[in-house]
């Protein structure tokens, strides 16, 4: 059932194996910590409460069990393939049902192929969840080069097109003539992008981030609702609050290396922080998202070490994200695109300024909860938007 083809390129099995050795020395380093001061009563308001921290730091190092989570990924079939010179890991997940569609799921930053775990039982095989067989997919959910278990880059150069050719590439040598995309944060651009390289083969796109940004052109606000409004008017807490994590990756990640390579608990604490502000979490991060779970995320990237590295992504795509907030409208998308709106996400789209963008969208869906990390958060509901997509380009 999951065994693969193989239309050109090697393609290793692989099997995540930590050595013991690294899982020490994170408990050690955590232990080790040299902690910094903080104000009394400010809250999250100016980052990460240091009370907070430590509680979760401790929980780390003495109850977080790696090892289970290591055996729930290898339940999967893992394997790496280098294409264009990196190394790109990526799991290959078949479905009991010989007819579903190939899906690929690119998560984002900060993320790692773990965000899928609830998903992909239910989107592989719905018989056996409730589902209807026909609506089930193959998967193909790779790491972006340099994240997690796919390679450090070893150059430079890797933006969204460029990766999105990787994924083309990826899927023909798996031998998926026809395919669907998936993915929200960065692999909501990539799957968009994804879907202009290859539009022969990519039937279909689904989001569940999707950023807009409009023209300047008095004529295109005009009449826009008051939550349409407000979508806008968050754009500008973004770049003045929110988007330090941005501005940094995307001008000195490798200054930003050191530390978080170095500092388990900084590691921790640069991505803890976004699952608070882009959920709809209010007073901790595991209102919104599994305290285990969250904490795979950052072990992906520490035991990796592929803070620097993955942050890299940010600097390729400064240029292209200047023109998208300019209000330049990108390249045609000739696949269908569906939309999951989630209202806490860092980002709401406006639909008007939407389909000026992508005129192929065909499908829009606004839910009630749920924030950024869909997947992690909300997967009934993702699992359900997903199939009620796809389903309607049959």
């Amino acid at each position: 059932m999951n065994t693969i083809q193989n239309k050109g390129g090697t393609m290793r099995p692989f099997t995540i194996e930590i050595p013991q050795a690294d899982i020490d020395d994170l408990k050690s380093r955590i232990a080790n910590t040299r902690w910094p001061d903080g104000l009394p009563d400010v809250g999250w308001s100016r980052g990460v409460p240091p009370e907070y921290l430590k509680e979760l730091a401790e929980y780390w190092r003495t109850s977080y069990d790696w090892r289970a989570v290591e055996a729930r990924l290898n339940q999967y079939p893992n394997f790496i393939t280098e294409i264009d010179g990196e190394d790109v890991h990526f799991m290959h997940v078949r479905s009991p049902e010989p007819d579903a569609l190939p899906l690929l799921l690119t998560h984002g930053w900060p993320g790692s192929v773990a965000e899928f775990l609830d998903i992909i039982g239910p989107l592989t095989d719905p018989r056996a969840h409730g589902g209807d067989p026909a609506d089930a997919f193959h998967l193909v959910i790779p790491s972006i080069p340099g994240y997690g278990f796919s390679s450090p880059l070893r150059q430079t150069g890797w933006d969204t097109h460029r990766i999105a050719k990787a994924w083309a590439e990826l899927m023909r040598r798996l031998g998926y003539e026809s395919y669907a995309a998936q993915g929200g944060d960065a692999g909501s651009v990539i799957s968009l992008e994804l879907a202009r390289v290859a539009p022969e083969h990519v039937v279909g796109v689904h989001l569940n981030m999707l950023m807009t940004f409009p023209s300047g052109d008095p004529e295109e606000l005009a009449g826009l609702s008051e939550s349409d409004q407000a979508r806008l008017a968050a754009l500008g807490r973004f770049d003045t609050e929110l988007s330090g994590y941005m501005k940094v990756q995307a001008t000195r990640p490798q200054t930003l290396a050191y530390g978080l390579t170095d500092s388990p608990v900084g590691q921790l604490a640069w991505i803890v922080e976004k699952f608070l502000e882009w959920t709809e979490a209010e007073k901790a991060p595991e209102e919104a998202v599994d305290r285990d779970l969250m904490l795979t995320i950052v072990t992906i990237y520490w035991l990796t070490a592929t803070a620097g590295s993955s942050a890299q992504f940010y600097y390729e795509g400064a240029e292209a994200m200047s023109h998208a907030v300019a209000g330049e409208v990108p390249p045609p998308v000739a696949a269908p695109v569906g939309v999951a709106v989630f209202p806490n996400d860092i980002f709401l789209p406006v639909r008007r300024i939407a389909e000026r963008d992508i005129p192929t969208i065909t499908h829009w869906t606004e839910f009630d909860h749920g924030g950024h990390f869909a997947a992690m958060e909300r997967p009934a509901a993702l699992v359900d938007d997903v199939r009620t997509f796809f389903r309607s380009l049959k």
